[in-house]
């Protein structure tokens, strides 16, 4: 493992070009808005600096930077929960996105409200486009289980919308 001094800047650059975006809208799925986002994209990024891991492919450089910023966005949900804000006005815990936003922003929105679980595998597989082995290596989950959380993913997603938005 080398040091993270020792990392070409770079590399590093070439690293957030590649995965900046992906990152971004995974952590804005995860947590409703752009400014907890970009901290949790940051923070993925310094434990990568810190770390400095050796990957045998970019697959696995991409599974790691995902892994990372799916659990980064773990650790800011837990704090929200276990320090909520005395009022709400000044932070709220999800911000909704303006109504300037195209259509889609009512299933985005319906997509932010259900459980972690299920808009994580349905944010990887049809937003990012992975396979469900794939999205299984990632979260450390069987293909069963991803089918499974797909599934009632679609489902809850429905039922949200259509009692929110139609």
């Amino acid at each position: 493992m080398t040091n993270a001094s020792e990392r070409p800047a770079d590399s590093i650059e070439s690293m957030v070009q590649t995965y900046g975006d992906l990152l971004f809208r995974l952590c804005y799925i995860m947590l409703g808005n752009e400014a907890d986002a970009e901290d949790a994209v940051q923070e993925t990024l310094l434990t990568f600096l810190k770390k400095a891991p050796s990957f045998e492919n970019a697959g696995h450089e991409k599974a790691w930077l995902i892994t990372t910023a799916k659990n980064k966005c773990r650790d800011m949900l837990r704090f929200r929960k276990r320090h909520p804000l005395a009022d709400p006005e000044i932070l709220p815990e999800a911000e909704i996105p303006p109504a300037s936003e195209p259509p889609d922003s009512d299933i985005l929105k319906a997509l932010m409200s259900l459980p972690e679980k299920y808009r994580l595998v349905l944010t990887l597989y049809y937003v990012e486009e992975y396979r469900i082995g794939e999205i299984a290596q990632m979260i450390g989950r069987t293909p069963s289980a991803v089918k499974m959380r797909l599934s009632k993913g679609r489902r809850l997603l429905e039922e949200k919308y259509r009692e929110e938005y139609l």
